[in-house]
């Protein structure tokens, strides 16, 4: 694989990429199943005319998601952020609500923009989801709700939290931007708690260019929210609720039926993958692949791995030295929602009740995965990680 230098990521962000971006490898890259299939989608948006406002295309793609998930109702929105707002503020989520703080700062932001204080419980160290235990230690008289994260697409503890929510009269809801296609106990993830949201943006194993959903099997929470991504509409001139403009394009849906037919070879592609790097970093001193339950139905696109005490180099110099030859590796979601700058003003010393969490966001670092990577590329990155841990430790 050649090498050539890029950029620092700030510098990315500013400036946009430069050529050899394109040809870094990168977490994220985007799956695109079937270029023809899509484009003849495409095809038949432009003759229908019909660009937008729950067109064709956006119906049959919320059918075929909730059949593919069992649920009742998948309501399609123009990303996965927009849905989280419109579900937090149909379930009447008020005060506090309790997620965590090892998730992506869209968790956080969906209630903070509505004059909701997202409360951090920590995460239990080797699934990365929330600890019930944690979450109890949490609850107040303020709090009306807890969000759930599938982190990585492995199942949070639904039944856990569920009992827990039972037990106060706590409204639950799940996170589910990672785990479209997993499940919890055989279940499809989708069906558990008030509803479940899914992002399909570019990044994720299963996308629709930008967008996401919301699926429940509660027939009214289903009505309200698909009133509220259309300013409120029911019908010409009839505004019955407040709303705002969270619809899914006919574009979106085109890449998302056409990625539906082709998903099941990603996952195939993504278990190789992970497959590959199980078997390239066994025996690395101090790296340790993070793993997923062979029972359950997970897409495997997050390849993460943890370095631990025991490695003689750091997390953050083995990010530079894979940066340095052109992997665009990820911390994520470093340092944690509750140390930026938002929440830290809120908390400064919310880190004295997160352990967990702040133990794992200093491990973590997420490889890419999908079509562009293969056994030569999973073999490169071990071997520059093998060849800076041989160099010793850290200066």
């Amino acid at each position: 694989m050649p090498i050539k230098p890029i950029r620092s990521q700030a510098d990315l962000a500013l400036h946009g990429a430069p050529p050899a971006y394109a040809e870094a490898l990168h977490v994220g890259r985007p799956n695109i199943c079937d270029r023809e299939a899509f484009l003849q989608r495409m095809g038949q948006v432009l003759d229908n005319q019909w660009l937008t406002n729950n067109g064709p295309l956006v119906q049959e793609f919320e059918q075929r998601i909730a059949e593919r998930l069992g649920v009742k109702h998948c309501v399609a929105m123009c990303n996965g952020t927009i849905a989280l707002e419109i579900a937090i503020r149909a379930l009447g989520f008020s005060g506090e609500v309790i997620v965590p703080s090892w998730t992506f700062i869209a968790t956080a932001h969906a209630l903070y923009w509505q004059d909701i204080t997202p409360v951090f419980a920590d995460i239990d160290p080797v699934t990365h989801n929330l600890d019930p235990a944690a979450v109890r230690r949490m609850i107040t008289p303020r709090t009306s709700g807890i969000i759930g994260v599938h982190l990585w697409g492995r199942a949070a503890p639904a039944d856990e939290l569920q009992a827990i929510a039972d037990e106060h009269g706590l409204c639950l809801m799940f996170d589910a931007a990672h785990a479209f296609d997993s499940t919890y106990r055989g279940q499809p993830i989708g069906r558990f708690g008030r509803c479940a949201v899914f992002s399909f943006h570019a990044t994720k194993a299963f996308n629709t260019m930008e967008g996401g959903a919301v699926t429940t099997d509660d027939d009214e929470l289903a009505e309200a929210m698909r009133l509220m991504r259309n300013f409120g509409f029911a019908g010409y001139d009839n505004v019955i609720h407040p709303g705002t403009n969270g619809k899914m394009i006919e574009a979106c849906a085109a890449m998302g039926l056409a990625n539906l037919d082709g998903f099941d070879g990603v996952v195939a592609t993504n278990r190789r993958n992970h497959a590959a790097y199980r078997e390239a970093f066994a025996g690395v001193p101090g790296i340790t692949l993070l793993e997923y339950d062979p029972a359950e139905r997970n897409s495997h696109h997050y390849a993460v791995i943890e370095v631990d005490a025991s490695c003689p180099v750091s997390r953050d110099h083995i990010i530079d030295a894979l940066h340095a030859e052109n992997i665009l590796v990820r911390k994520y979601f470093w340092p944690g929602c509750h140390r930026m700058k938002p929440y830290r003003d809120l908390f400064p010393h919310a880190g004295l009740l997160l352990p967990h969490s702040e133990a794992v966001a200093s491990r973590v670092i997420v490889l890419p995965n999908g079509a562009a990577v293969d056994g030569a590329v999973v073999s490169t990155i071990r071997d520059v990680i093998v060849a800076l841990i041989s160099k010793g430790p850290t200066p």
